[in-house]
C-alpha cells in the first residue's frame, strides 16, 4: 500500500462528495457526510484541519473503502 499522504479537511472533504457522499451538517471544525446505498446510510465525520492526523486519514479510508467496495490504493490515489 502507498504511503498515506498529507492532507487537508477540504481535500477529503471534496473526495467524498465525488464519491457522492453530501454534507449534513458543519460544527465548529468537524463536517459530517453522508451516503444513502439501498436501505442504509453511511455516515462519516471528516475534521476540517489543515492536515489531518494519520490515524485518523487511515480510519477515513478505511471506512469509506468498505463501504464503497473500492480499494484504499485507488481512494489515496484519487486524493
Amino acid at each position: 500500500m502507498p504511503k498515506l499522504p498529507v492532507v487537508s479537511g477540504e481535500q477529503v472533504k471534496k473526495l467524498l462528495l465525488k464519491l457522492g457522499y453530501t454534507i449534513v451538517r458543519q460544527k465548529d471544525s468537524h463536517i459530517q457526510l453522508k451516503k444513502a446505498k439501498d436501505d442504509q446510510e453511511h455516515a462519516i465525520t471528516v475534521p476540517n484541519h489543515d492536515e489531518l492526523a494519520v490515524g485518523t486519514l487511515n480510519d477515513i479510508l478505511t471506512r469509506v473503502a468498505e463501504w464503497n467496495g473500492i480499494s484504499k490504493e485507488k481512494l489515496i490515489k484519487m486524493l
